[in-house]
Formats: structure tokens, sequence, C-alpha cells
């Protein structure tokens, strides 16, 4: 099995990925005026590195991800694999940390994050607003 990462099979997403990595975030970190990480997941099923670039914020030294898929029932792919699999790789520009990602709990820490989330990105509000789904926020520690 390769162990170079399989982009999204999105290709504005996969071309965005790339550009990312090949570039240390120079092109790619802010997105649209957002910026973005590459996060690197396993598989659940295949077994095979699954890379991705999202939009992120920061809570002290942890990454703060949504799991929104703009909107659509189901979560996206990556969400589901580090649920199967909590160890990621996060590249940040050209820093790149192994960590270990967990679903944030309800309450007052989820509520804090999810302001700040759509504080970073208004869309998230109106996603959340068109699917019956709750949209997953997703803290990862540096290990």
């Amino acid at each position: 099995m390769s162990t170079e990462p399989l982009d999204s099979a999105t290709e504005w997403v996969a071309d965005h990925t790339r550009k990312y990595v090949e570039t240390g975030g120079e092109e790619g970190y802010m997105w649209r005026g957002y910026p973005t990480l590459g996060l690197t997941t396993t598989g659940r099923k295949s077994g095979a590195l699954r890379r991705n670039a999202l939009i992120f914020g920061r809570d002290g030294d942890d990454y703060i991800l949504v799991a929104s898929y703009g909107g659509r029932p189901q979560h996206p792919l990556w969400y589901l694999n580090l649920v199967a699999d909590p160890s990621v790789t996060i590249q940040d520009r050209s820093d790149v940390h192994r960590c270990v990602a967990e679903t944030v709990a309800e309450g007052e820490g989820r509520d804090r994050l999810w302001s700040q989330m759509v504080e970073i990105h208004p869309p998230y509000a109106e996603y959340q607003d068109k699917t019956e789904r709750r949209i997953q926020i997703v803290r990862a520690r540096p290990a």
C-alpha cells in the first residue's frame, strides 16, 4: 500500500490540497479569505492515507475543524475516518504535526468553539440550518 496520501475525489479540493502541500501553504493557506490546513486521515475501509484541505480555527495549541460537508445530510468521509482512527496528521503551512482527533462533546465548550468557527466561516451557520444532523466539531491535539 502506498504511503503517499490520496487527495479528495472532488477535483477543486484535490487541486487546492496539492498546491497547499507542494508550497508549504504559501499557496492555499488563505482560501477565499479563510485559513486552511491539510488534514491526513486513514481510510476506515481501505486503510489508505486520505488528505483534504479544510478551514480551521485554534484553541490554544489545538486545531479545531468543522465536519460540515456543506450541510449535506451525511458526515464528510474525513470525519468518519478520524472517528474510526483518531491518529491524524495536520499540515499548518509548512509545519507538520501528528495529532489525536476527537469529537467535541455537547456543552459549553462545544458552543464556544461553534461560535468561534462560525465567526471564522459564517456559512457554517447556514449549513447547520439546512441539515437535520448535528454538525460535529473536531479538536485535534498535537501528540
